[in-house]
């Protein structure tokens, strides 16, 4: 007998919303998001909200559900599980792990239910659509940066994802375009790497803290593949004196990351814009509930996946921030971030928040 477990939250939505000039509406039913962790803030803080926010206007007889599976594969499957039983239209799933989260895709095939990979790639070929940014390229910016900030000879220190996360070798692989040639050549030299168990900023800082004791501090750029594991380097460099003095990249442009650009600790992150892809989401949500056309939201195929799919696309852009320029764009751009979040702490310093 299945016993589905309900997590966190339920949030039901009841607004109507013109699109153009006319309302869009959606036939009513029941549409869960499935969140991977309460690690990263922006799951809850953006992309939960987003999603709400826009299924709020375009769909106002549709139940949204957020459940957070909090870094635990076999609830985010009881959490799907359960949604199927109370007759979910469409999943829209943020999987923990990729190859783990196949099973809740194919639970919905079996139930001629269509699952959207929010980020993250699921990998089966029973995965409807795929909304994401060219991670590729993201992480090749990031590599770019770093490169552009060192010089020949000096050592890197590579802080990789989630070895779950689907998109963590992705981003690795972008990083590698650029960096396989330097390494190959003695250009740049790999003094340390280590992939980071669900991206957990606390594992990053330990192999922060390991890599400065085995290269005796000489470490003169940090790859890191998004925010949190930044912060993590950040902190570790600061220990010995060096925060600021070594450029580190990072990825999604939390609020943290946006102030640590401020003061020259963080010299860049890559910004998507989550409000955008919620809404590509929606709409893609919206139109699979209605039997609408989705001409104009999916765009090409994704690679293909490891179950051999190429996977419908909802493309989303990303943009590269570095330094003040890349805050003010980010503030001037993401609707969920405003200058007084940012100026607060030692920010609040800056020239930028005095300004």
């Amino acid at each position: 007998m299945k016993t589905p477990i309900r997590l966190l939250m339920s949030m039901v939505v009841a607004v109507m919303t013109i699109a153009g000039a006319n309302a869009v509406f959606a036939q009513s039913g029941y549409v869960p998001l499935l969140l991977p962790e309460n690690v990263n803030p922006r799951w809850e803080s953006q992309d939960a909200a987003f999603f709400v926010k826009h299924m709020k206007a375009m769909a106002p007889d549709v139940e949204v559900e957020v459940l957070n599976a909090n870094n635990d594969t076999a609830t985010q499957q009881r959490q799907a599980e359960q949604a199927l039983s109370r007759g979910a239209k469409v999943l829209v799933v943020i999987p923990i792990d990729g190859e783990a989260a196949a099973i809740i895709a194919d639970m919905a095939a079996e139930e001629n239910v269509p699952t959207i990979a929010y980020d993250r790639m699921i990998q089966s070929v029973n995965t409807s659509f795929w909304v994401q940014a060219d991670l590729r390229a993201s992480g090749r910016a990031q590599a770019a940066h770093i490169v552009a900030n060192t010089k020949t000879g000096d050592t890197l220190v590579m802080l990789k994802g989630s070895p779950t996360d689907p998109n963590a070798p992705t981003i690795y692989h972008g990083q590698m375009d650029v960096l396989q040639p330097l390494f190959d050549s003695g250009e740049r030299i790999l003094g340390y790497e280590n992939w980071t168990q669900g991206w957990d900023p606390a594992i990053a800082r330990r192999s922060m803290d390991q890599a400065l004791t085995k290269l005796n501090n000489n470490v003169q750029g940090v790859v890191s593949s998004n925010d949190g594991n930044a912060g993590a380097a950040i902190a570790s460099l600061a220990e010995q004196g060096l925060a600021g003095k070594v450029p580190v990249s990072g990825l999604d442009c939390t609020v943290a990351a946006l102030q640590l650009m401020l003061l020259g600790q963080q010299t860049q992150s890559v910004w998507r814009d989550f409000n955008l892809m919620m809404e590509a989401t929606a709409k893609a949500v919206v139109a699979l509930i209605n039997g609408d056309s989705l001409d104009g939201i999916v765009v090409g195929t994704s690679p293909k996946n490891s179950a051999g799919k190429e996977v419908p696309m909802v493309p989303v852009g990303f943009y590269n921030a570095v330094g003040e320029k890349g805050v003010r764009y980010v503030i001037d751009n993401d609707s969920s971030i405003s200058k007084a979040d940012v100026c607060k702490g030692e920010a609040a310093k800056t020239n930028f928040c005095k300004s």
